[in-house]
């Protein structure tokens, strides 16, 4: 008989043991837990704090209704779970775990044929004085969504300090709950592990005209407090705001210290280095979830990207090999996606600066377009960028944001840059097309023939920093606004430089744009101002380029 101990029992340790026992239906097999909650739905606190998940319970129930605790791991999986229990040391050569009970302080020792060490991460503590205040949070475990909803009543001003993944769900919680939420993050954009800087400065944009305050680019001196100790001011280099209550996400950190004590090998990231069937540099002991480092699939790098995603997957892989399956665990891509304040954001693979620092020859495509036909009730807008290398057109990465569906674009993304697909690869693939759920061609196939066309040279563009650059700088040439009467009046870039002339009008006015001029098209999505520009071209003008992504990728003030 097989024993199988696993350490840690949030995500990755419970997958590990469900999955072993399907297989090893003989073998011990006991969980070592130091909270005591096990198994729970991580993901789902920001629902909960937003008040979607109104039962604090579903975090832990099964989609039938039972509580995943330790009788219900005892009775359906046959997995032993000691709660409140703290794996001190790992002795490689007896192969056994010394344990201590938290609530007595009795120690003990379990022997191992098979050890996995699922020990997650710990959030980053910033040295900001006065975390230590009432009403100053993490969102990292189900206590703390507990305590932030029981002290919800009278905060009608909060902040939250790091604009990552858990900082932006904690803002979209407490906007639901009418809270008036400010922002501040140490880098210069939001989303700074997820969106490159065009589409963070969009989405930022279009949140601060929510009612959204990000103050980028500042670091928090300390928290200030009123005489009852409670937190009432955050101090930054750039200003002061006043806060009923403070969410501190800046990060994790993998709990690698079990395994450095084992003497077990820590990779360059931090974080446990594991072979691709999961396997430490001791073969009897594996490691799985937040704890490890991970190879990326595109990159050929190491990296630390913690996601649940990979925690249950790699559970399963390690389940397998447990039972000698030897199933490989190939990588990641590092998709991540979120929802905030009715915005849909994903992203897959490198981003623009990461491809570059990597020494590929980068060539992005940005799409402004809906998610389904334009005459079906609900189409939304979306926002798609792709990464490609621009010597083998080979797919490198891709980022969305919007409204519409932008999930399954990344999913369908994620799932070329797998199989190492180009962007005419992506373009070849047959998907599905009905006017509820598309458009005749894919968004994201529209991103990848932008790709081939600008790689091809037919399609010459400006992003909307560099035009914002040239507007301020005062260059001289012809910013030519090819919508609809109707439609400049209703928005657009008040400049003396700007020349409206509709596209259905542009072959009989050819002659009035300038033909010494740089020409910049511009319309609503980039469509309209792609073909002004082809038009353009084949009428003889040397020096034209359209605004990629047109006004939907503008993240600057409009008349």
């Amino acid at each position: 008989m097989c024993r199988i101990v696993i350490i840690g029992g949030v995500a990755a340790g419970p997958k590990v043991a469900a999955r072993a026992r399907r297989l090893m239906p003989d073998a011990e097999i006991t969980i070592i837990e130091r909270g005591r909650l096990i198994s729970y739905a991580g993901c789902g606190m920001p629902f909960y704090v937003g008040g979607q998940v109104k039962d604090f319970n579903q975090l832990f129930a099964t989609s039938y209704g039972v509580i995943r605790d330790e009788h219900y791991f005892m009775n359906e999986k046959g997995v032993k779970v000691l709660t409140r229990t703290e794996a001190k040391a790992i002795d490689r050569q007896k192969k056994e775990v010394t344990i201590v009970n938290l609530d007595t302080g009795e120690t003990g020792t379990i022997p191992y044929d098979k050890l996995v060490l699922a020990t997650g991460s710990t959030p980053f503590v910033p040295p900001i004085p006065g975390l230590d205040l009432k009403g100053v949070h993490r969102l990292n475990h189900p206590d703390d969504a507990r305590k932030i909803v029981e002290q919800l009543d009278g905060v009608n001003e909060a902040v939250i300090v790091g604009a990552g993944l858990i900082g932006m769900e904690a803002m979209e919680a407490l906007l639901r709950r009418k809270i008036f939420v400010s922002v501040v993050e140490l880098k210069e954009q939001i989303l700074p592990g997820v969106l490159d800087p065009d589409l963070a400065a969009v989405l930022a944009f279009r949140l601060e005209e929510e009612g959204v305050e990000f103050h980028l680019g500042r670091k928090v001196m300390r928290l200030e407090g009123d005489e009852e100790g409670r937190v009432c001011r955050v101090v930054t280099d750039g200003g002061t705001l006043d806060a009923q209550m403070v969410i501190v996400a800046v990060g994790v950190r993998p709990n690698v210290e079990l395994a450095r004590a084992a003497g077990l090998t820590i990779g360059e990231t931090g974080a446990i280095a594991v072979n691709e069937y999961l396997q430490t540099s001791d073969p009897d002991i594996y490691a799985v979830g937040d704890c490890v480092e991970n190879l990326h699939l595109v990159s050929g790098r190491k990296v630390y990207i913690p996601l649940a995603s990979t925690a249950n997957r790699q559970g399963r892989v390690a389940g397998d090999n447990l039972a000698g399956r030897k199933s490989r665990f190939k990588g990641v891509l590092g998709t991540s996606v979120l929802k905030v304040s009715g915005w849909n954001v994903g992203r897959t693979g490198l981003g623009e600066q990461q491809a570059r620092e990597l020494g590929y020859d980068v060539l992005t495509a940005l799409n402004a377009t809906h998610d389904r036909t334009h005459y079906y009730p609900g189409h939304d807008n979306l926002l798609i960028k792709l990464v490609v290398d621009k010597k083998s057109r080979k797919l490198l990465g891709a980022q969305a944001i919007g409204g519409g569906d932008v999930i399954k674009r990344i999913d369908v993304v994620a799932t070329a840059l797998y199989f190492g697909a180009s962007v005419d690869d992506l373009f070849d693939v047959d998907l599905g097309y009905a006017p509820p759920f598309n458009t005749p061609i894919d968004p994201v196939q529209h991103g990848a023939n932008i790709a081939r066309n600008k790689a091809d040279g037919l399609a010459r563009t400006i992003s909307a920093r560099e035009l914002m650059e040239k507007l301020e700088r005062g260059d001289d040439f012809v910013l030519l606004d090819v919508r609809t009467p109707e439609q400049y009046a209703y928005r657009h870039i008040e400049d003396e430089r700007v020349m409206l002339v509709t596209l259905g009008d542009l072959r009989r006015r050819i002659e009035e744009i300038p033909r010494d001029k740089e020409i910049v098209t511009l319309c609503a999505l980039g469509v309209r101002a792609y073909e002004a520009m082809r038009i353009l071209t084949g009428a003889g003008f040397k020096d034209v380029k359209f605004l990629e992504g047109g006004l939907q990728a503008w993240p600057y003030e409009l008349e």
